[in-house]
């Protein structure tokens, strides 16, 4: 049924409770391709499902073809584009489809959709990376690019095997492995008596056969070699071609090409053959996959004879009918011994724990879970359209909430905005599915000087003492960071008793530099080449992306080497954590009368003339449109694991300087938070250039480049800029409230005078 885009038809309009989900896929619905047909299938029975495929293009204006699958009511939704359509023609499509649809949630099976799709304001974003696709043969080139993007925007991410999600675990802060399932009801069918279709009943036995996409995945030189080590055995290939060229496919009396086959019919062709084939090539295509195939080759009740593919080897360890080799030889012997018999012990235990019906089960109630953050964010907190206010702040991290309470406390009208789906910005912390308090984004500890600071944060938490410990790990051992006494003991072997004689050992070691200008010169000024090399310049590479000789020396002068034995990483007068968490902090200081907050919400949404002055906390850059060229960010990816102990680490934090280990940090949770629970959470960081921007990167020349963007907000009266990323500065939590208290005084001051008045 065609759209117009000027309106749905009745019939296909949202009726049900349930937000509906439009799925983008790179495969056409009737593909050989079992996931998203059978997990979207099952989405269909609770809510409205658009299986938005691949364009086609033809003649004709745009549109959408909109034809619902008899079977599951899916609704297959195919853009039909004309040849030389603009760029925006699918994202116009998609916008008129959305606009009858209303508020819907997404789920990715490519990247690229995010092309078109990325301005959408999804109620959650799923992301069901099954494949490795950048890999596969004719790969578009911005699958590297936008797999980032949409990792970035996901709320949750599922992958299609445990390879492919030990390979992304560090890039999602919600990820889950799901391996494909099976169609048990559907390919059991084969181990009956099912009439043989008429191409294959014409072969001889014994049959070999394989059902799949016959693509560079497949060894075609293997398949080759079997066929001539056995002239009598014949080898039966369902499936289309793809990618391959006629050359590219052996030609034998014994390898029959039978083509595509309708999926229906596969157990029909199954029931007949002696041995199942998985014959994959190893290569970087095959290299993540984890194959549908075997746990349909098994329910049919055929033996199995596959290349080495770890997730293979992984999931069907100790199953004797699932049997591995790596050339002609090997599948020809296992294929003989599956064909005089092989136990099928354990075969239909495991095949049950692999039900595509289990797995859509939990990945929905993963999808509905972020639904439902989306919806009710924090329940303190009020969601509605932005009314008439004297401030926009945007960003609901430390600045922007401190700036908001200020404000609405002194009288005025604020609407808080934030892109993301939560409060708190990168303080953001909440309990995970095992019950533990984690940040989402990587430590945030607690520690000022400033008595002001403390007194204002505590109108909003309750606080536990808390007093920061890092060990940094080096050939000497997990030793204490920043370096003091002890350190220079265990790494030296010394016994040095007294702060003068750690001192006068430092002196020793250390090469002055005149003047200190770089963040090594700084260091190797105090303690010398030796331990600069050991615990700051692979440390600071990391984290940076750049040599220490090319970064202000205030990024190594915020971790002072010591002569004492004091082992706390920070020496600040108050150090403590909110006793509640971070969240709950943020939501008690946002639960203001006069305060409105949209999450989920971009700033550019809020008509202009629903506000007066804007507070700004995100890249200075941005707002102005990047005139003079980005400012440099350093970003992180955070890898979170639970584990089944108490403890894990010997204390909150453990510090990696090593340049060949790649993250730089690992922290457990509990030893900060003071949590009592039998398991724990650790997170480790891994710095990027990629991703949300967290720290202003510290070298001379980016300020050169910050002074340019200063000199135009000095001049532009209609907004503030404040934290991090708005000042170009790297603060701490208790700087940028500091900053966000004495900007907010001085914009209120006139509201005090005039109330004087």
């Amino acid at each position: 049924m065609p759209m117009d885009g000027t309106t749905l038809p009745p019939s296909m309009r949202h009726a049900r409770s349930v937000s509906p989900l439009v799925c983008f896929s790179h495969l056409r619905w009737n593909s050989v391709f079992q996931r998203p047909q059978q997990i979207m299938s099952r989405f269909a029975q609770s809510r409205d499902v658009y299986f938005f495929e691949e364009p086609m293009r033809g003649e004709g204006a745009a549109r959408l073809d909109i034809v619902t699958c008899a079977q599951t009511g899916v609704r297959v939704t195919t853009p039909m584009l004309p040849e030389g359509a603009p760029e925006g023609a699918l994202r116009m499509l998609l916008d008129r489809l959305l606009q009858q649809i209303g508020p819907a949630s997404a789920w990715y099976y490519t990247p690229l959709a995010r092309a078109f799709s990325g301005h959408v304001r999804w109620l959650a974003v799923a992301f069901d990376c099954m494949d490795e696709l950048s890999a596969f043969r004719f790969a578009p080139e911005e699958l590297k690019r936008l797999e980032p993007v949409l990792m970035q925007a996901a709320d949750v991410v599922f992958t299609g095997g445990a390879s492919l999600h030990a390979a992304r675990a560090h890039r999602h802060r919600n990820i889950h492995c799901f391996p494909s399932g099976v169609d048990l009801a559907h390919f059991m069918q084969a181990r009956g008596d099912m009439a043989q279709p008429a191409d294959q009943k014409a072969l001889p036995r014994p049959v070999l056969g394989y059902f799949g996409v016959i693509d560079e995945r497949l060894d075609m030189a293997l398949l080759a070699q079997m066929a001539a080590l056995r002239p009598d055995w014949h080898f039966a290939m369902l499936g289309p071609v793809a990618k391959l060229t006629p050359e590219e496919l052996p030609q034998a009396a014994n390898i029959h090409w039978l083509g595509p086959k309708d999926y229906r019919d596969l157990p029909s062709y199954l029931a007949h053959w002696d041995v199942a084939l998985m014959p994959f090539a190893r290569n970087e295509a095959t290299r993540f996959i984890s194959p549908t195939k075997a746990p349909e080759y098994l329910a049919g009740g055929r033996p199995v004879v596959s290349t080495g593919i770890a997730d293979v080897m992984q999931r069907f360890a100790g199953i004797e009918a699932v049997a591995i080799a790596d050339d002609a030889e090997g599948f020809v012997a296992a294929a003989a011994r599956a064909m005089a018999g092989v136990p099928f012990d354990g075969v239909d235990d495991l095949l049950a724990t692999m039900s595509w019906d289990s797995i859509q089960d939990s990945m929905a109630a993963l999808l509905e879970k972020a639904e439902s953050r989306s919806r009710i964010a924090a329940p303190a907190l009020r969601t509605r359209p932005a009314p008439m206010a004297d401030y926009l702040v945007v960003g609901a991290g430390f600045a922007g909430a401190v700036m908001a309470e200020r404000l609405a406390t002194a009288g005025q009208r604020v609407v808080v905005v934030d892109r993301r789906a939560h409060i708190g910005g990168n303080a953001f912390d909440e309990h995970d599915k095992a019950g533990l308090l984690v940040h989402r984004y990587g430590p945030h500890i607690f520690h000022t000087n400033s008595d002001d600071v403390l007194a204002y944060l505590s109108r909003f938490t309750a606080w536990r003492p808390y007093e920061h410990r890092v060990l940094a790990s080096v050939s000497a051992g997990l030793v204490p960071m920043p370096i003091n006494r002890t350190t220079l003991n265990r790494v030296f072997g010394c016994d040095l008793r007294t702060d003068a004689a750690a001192q006068a050992f430092l002196d020793q070691l250390a090469s002055p530099v005149s003047p200190i200008v770089s963040a090594r010169d700084f260091v190797v000024s105090a303690v010398g080449e030796e331990l600069y090399e050991m615990f700051f310049r692979g440390y600071t590479l990391k984290q940076w992306g750049l040599d220490p000789r090319a970064l202000d020396k205030s990024v190594t002068a915020r971790v002072p080497t010591r002569v004492t034995d004091d082992d706390r990483y920070f020496l600040d007068k108050h150090q403590c954590m909110p006793r509640a968490g971070y969240t709950r902090m943020f939501e008690n200081m946002l639960d203001h009368p006069n305060i409105t907050v949209l999450l989920g919400t971009d700033h550019a949404q809020i008509p202009a003339q629903t506000y007066g002055h804007t507070v700004f906390t995100g890249p200075i850059d941005a707002w102005y449109g990047y005139r003079y060229g980005a400012l440099p960010y350093r970003s992180l990816v955070f890898e979170h694991e639970t584990l089944p102990v108490e403890f894990a680490q010997p204390v909150a934090t453990v510090n990696y300087p090593d340049a060949r280990t790649p993250s730089t940090r690992c922290t457990e949770f509990k030893r900060i938070t003071g949590q009592v629970h039998r398991k724990t959470s650790l997170c480790r960081e891994y710095p990027s250039d990629e991703g949300e921007p967290y720290y202003p990167v510290p070298a001379p020349e980016n300020q050169v480049l910050y002074k340019k963007y200063e000199a135009l907000a000095d001049q532009d009266t209609a907004v503030t800029f404040l934290g991090r990323l708005g000042t170009y500065r790297y603060m701490n939590m208790d700087q940028v409230v500091g900053q966000a208290l004495a900007t907010a005084r001085r914009m209120t001051a006139h509201l005090v005078s005039e109330a004087a008045e």
